[in-house]
């Protein structure tokens, strides 16, 4: 079975992107950067949302080629690009470099993948990742908690039917402030 991981950059209110979709509070460190660029290499699968899946490939197919990326910018680029992806959306009609779309039911299809073989699954885009929450399917949460309040916008959490009692597993001080943590779901 795989491990299904969620995690993101997030405000220390909470928010994973500020009203009007604005990322502009999060500017990863070098080391930050890094920690997200080594889970991806660690990771069997991308899940993405329609939103978060639009932002990504609107920059990172060709963030390799662009004259002032830095050596780790290419390598995130490149190994974004060769990963698996799966994009659950609706409004989504094509999808490239690596990915497959569905359009049907993302909870069924999120615990089909689960069940197989293989590396682990990150997912990614507060609606899917909510979904996915309420179903209990995520294994792990990982927060990279800047030190910025946006007051609103896109929660990183989202409402519960029932409460998900979660243990520690790491946490590390990161340059700018940021506290990076990780939560296993106790089962």
């Amino acid at each position: 079975m795989r491990k299904l991981i969620y995690g993101m950059n997030v405000t220390l209110d909470g928010y994973i992107a500020a009203p009007g979709d604005d990322i502009g509070w999060s500017v990863p460190s070098d080391e930050l950067f890094q920690f997200w660029s080594d889970r991806l290499q660690a990771t069997g699968l991308s899940l993405y949302g329609g939103g978060l899946w639009q932002t990504m490939s609107s920059y990172w197919p060709t963030g390799d080629q662009r004259p002032n990326a830095t050596p780790a910018e290419i390598e995130f680029a490149r190994r974004w690009r060769d990963m698996p992806k799966v994009v659950f959306s609706s409004t989504v009609d094509k999808v490239d470099w690596n990915t497959r779309l569905v359009t049907g039911d993302a909870v069924r299809e999120i615990t089909r993948l689960r069940a197989e073989d293989g590396g682990p699954m990150d997912i990614g885009g507060a609606t899917l990742a909510g979904a996915a929450m309420r179903a209990g399917l995520i294994d792990e949460y990982v927060l990279a908690t800047a030190p910025v309040l946006v007051g609103g916008g896109t929660p990183f959490f989202t409402a519960l039917d029932n409460w998900v009692n979660l243990n520690l597993v790491e946490t590390r001080t990161l340059p700018r402030g940021v506290i990076l943590t990780r939560y296993e779901t106790r089962r």
